[in-house]
């Protein structure tokens, strides 16, 4: 499954590769960064048929999460990835305004990896 995690903290990549390895090792997982909403968008127009999965952080600088979620939704129509939402913040008000864009999911940092990897399991490929 090919994840894109989108996230401004540079120090994101090196923590997901750590504890996803076993995943990543047997192939089960494929992981690619970016890290802006921008720098997704761009990914997105060379990989958009590969990615499963968008893992974002909704508070970057530029382009929010939110506003990713947003042109995703509207552009992608046939056939959307799955976007889970992530924020530092247990804020309604993103919660609310995620989940109407078409969020598939919402988690708050710092993540907890395991319930990450039981959500994983039941996102469809």
């Amino acid at each position: 499954m090919k994840i894109l995690v989108v996230d401004d903290e540079p120090d994101v990549q090196p923590l997901f590769l750590q504890k996803f390895r076993k995943e990543i090792r047997s192939g089960e997982l494929d992981f690619s960064f970016a890290l802006s909403g921008e720098e997704a968008e761009l990914y997105l127009q060379d990989h958009d048929s590969e990615v499963v999965l968008i893992l974002s952080d909704i508070n970057m600088p530029g382009m929010s999460g939110l506003d990713l979620l947003r042109h995703i939704r509207q552009k992608h129509t046939s056939a959307p990835p799955a976007i889970m939402m992530i924020t530092a913040y247990s804020d309604q008000d993103n919660f609310r305004q995620a989940m109407e864009l078409g969020a598939d999911d919402f988690l708050t940092k710092p993540l907890d990896f395991n319930i990450l990897k039981d959500k994983l399991r039941n996102v469809t490929c």
